[in-house]
C-alpha cells in the first residue's frame, strides 16, 4: 500500500506539516532571523503549491474555473473553513471565508504567526498552477486578524 497524502484532510495535512516545520523554521528564525527564514521557505512552499496546483488540475481532468470551485471540499471537511457563497458561475468564483479552522489550529500549535506562511501563501501559487488565467484577489485574511477572508477569482479570457 502507498501512502498517498491527497487523500488525507487537508487540515489534517497542515498540522502534520506544521508540528514538523513548525520547530525547524522556529531554530533557523534563531540562526538567520525570521524575515530570511520565511523567505526560504515561501520560496519553497510556492514552487511546491504550484506544482500540487497543476496535479490538481490533471487529477480532475480540468482547468477550468467552475470544476475548481467545485472540487474545494478537501479544504473544508469537517468544518475547516465556513464559507459564504457570493457568485459562482464560469467566469467567477467568490466567497468570504468566515471561520478559519487552520488559523485556530496554528495558533493551538504556538505557530500563529507562520500560518500565513503555511496556508494564505499557498493559494495564489496553487491557483497560478492549476490555470495561470484564473486571477485570485484577496485583500484580507482571517490568519492577519481580518474578520473574515475575501475570495475573489476571475476567469480572464
Amino acid at each position: 500500500m502507498t501512502f498517498d497524502p491527497n487523500q488525507m484532510d487537508v487540515i489534517d495535512r497542515r498540522r502534520v506539516e506544521a508540528m514538523v516545520l513548525g520547530p525547524v523554521l522556529r531554530e533557523f528564525q534563531d540562526e538567520i532571523g525570521a524575515e530570511e527564514t520565511k523567505r526560504i521557505a515561501r520560496s519553497a512552499i510556492t514552487k511546491l503549491a504550484r506544482k500540487q496546483g497543476a496535479d490538481f488540475a490533471k487529477g480532475i481532468d480540468s482547468n477550468r474555473l467552475s470544476d475548481y470551485a467545485a472540487n474545494k471540499d478537501a479544504w473544508r471537511r469537517h468544518g475547516a473553513l465556513e464559507v459564504e457563497v457570493i457568485e459562482s458561475n464560469d467566469n467567477k468564483y467568490s466567497f468570504d471565508v468566515t471561520r478559519c479552522k487552520y488559523a485556530e489550529m496554528y495558533t493551538e500549535l504556538g505557530y500563529g504567526d507562520l500560518g500565513e506562511l503555511f496556508s494564505c501563501t499557498r493559494d495564489f501559487e496553487f491557483l497560478s498552477g492549476f490555470n495561470p488565467d484564473i486571477k485570485l484577489e484577496r485583500t484580507q485574511t482571517i490568519m492577519q486578524g481580518a474578520s473574515h477572508c475575501d475570495f475573489r477569482y476571475t476567469l480572464n479570457e
